[in-house]
C-alpha cells in the first residue's frame, strides 16, 4: 500500500519512512501540501500522514482541498496538543491526530487501524452504484438505502442528506454545508430545521438513535457518518 508522508522537516518525513517500510508500505513523500496534491493527482494513495505547519499550503488547507474527491484516511500531525486544534482538524476530515513528537510505534498502530477500517472493517464499498458502510447500504441509483438487510424510507429531503454524508465518509458538515448542498439555496433553512431531519434520519437507520453507530453529531460543528 502506498502512503504519503507530507511535512516540511524533511527529518521527520524520512524518519517516518523508514518505519512505513519496515512494515511493508511504500512511503511517498512530500514536503508542502502543493507537492502533496500534485503526488495524489498522479499516483493511488491508501493514507496520508499530514503535517499541518507547512509553507505554500498549510495541512488544513491541503485536507480540505483533497476531501472534495478523496476519501482516504488522513492523519494529521502537529506539534500543537490543544483540544480546538485538534478539533479543528478532524472538523477539517481528517481521520485520526498525533501530536508531536510522537511514538514511532504509535504512529504504526494508527495508520494499521485506519488502513484496516478503509479496507476491510469499516470502509465503503461501491458495488454497483451502492455505497456500502458496514450494514448500511446506499443504493444511488435507485436511491434506496437498506440496514442489516431490512428496507428504509426515507422522505427525498432526508435520502439527500443522508447520501451527502455516505458520500463523504467521516467529512463533518455544518448545518449550513447540509442546507447549501441539498436544498441548493431554493429555500430558507434553519439549523433546527436539518437537526430535525437528521433526527428522523437517526430514528431510521440506527439501531438505537441515541448511542448511533453510523450518523453522529460533532457537537457545535455539525454531522458525519462515521
Amino acid at each position: 500500500m502506498n502512503i504519503l508522508v507530507v511535512d516540511d522537516d524533511r527529518e521527520i518525513v524520512e524518519s517516518i519512512s523508514i518505519f512505513l517500510s519496515a512494515e511493508g508500505y511504500q512511503a511517498l513523500k512530500a514536503y508542502d501540501g502543493i507537492e502533496a496534491l500534485d503526488i495524489l493527482g498522479e499516483n493511488q494513495v491508501h493514507l496520508m500522514i499530514l503535517d499541518i505547519m507547512m509553507p505554500k499550503l498549510d495541512g488544513i488547507k491541503t485536507l480540505m482541498k483533497l476531501r472534495e474527491s478523496r476519501n482516504i484516511p488522513v492523519i494529521l500531525l502537529s506539534a500543537k496538543s490543544e483540544d480546538v486544534d485538534k478539533i479543528f482538524g478532524l472538523a477539517a476530515g481528517a481521520d485520526d491526530y498525533v501530536t508531536k513528537p510522537f511514538n514511532p510505534s504509535e504512529l504504526m498502530a494508527r495508520v494499521k487501524s485506519q488502513l484496516r477500517r478503509y479496507t476491510t472493517l469499516g470502509s465503503i464499498g461501491k458495488q454497483n452504484g451502492e455505497i456500502i458502510i458496514d450494514g448500511l447500504v446506499v443504493n444511488t441509483e435507485n436511491k434506496t438505502v437498506q440496514v442489516d438487510g431490512e428496507n428504509v424510507r426515507l422522505t427525498p429531503i432526508e435520502y439527500k442528506i443522508l447520501e451527502l454524508l455516505v458520500r463523504n465518509r467521516g467529512r463533518v458538515y455544518s448545518a449550513e454545508d447540509i442546507y447549501s448542498n441539498v436544498w441548493n439555496d431554493q429555500a430558507a433553512v434553519g439549523d433546527n430545521t436539518i437537526a430535525v431531519h437528521v433526527r428522523h434520519i437517526r430514528e431510521k437507520i440506527e439501531i438505537n438513535p441515541k448511542e448511533p453507530k453510523y450518523l453522529k453529531v460533532v457537537w457545535g460543528i455539525g454531522y458525519k457518518i462515521d
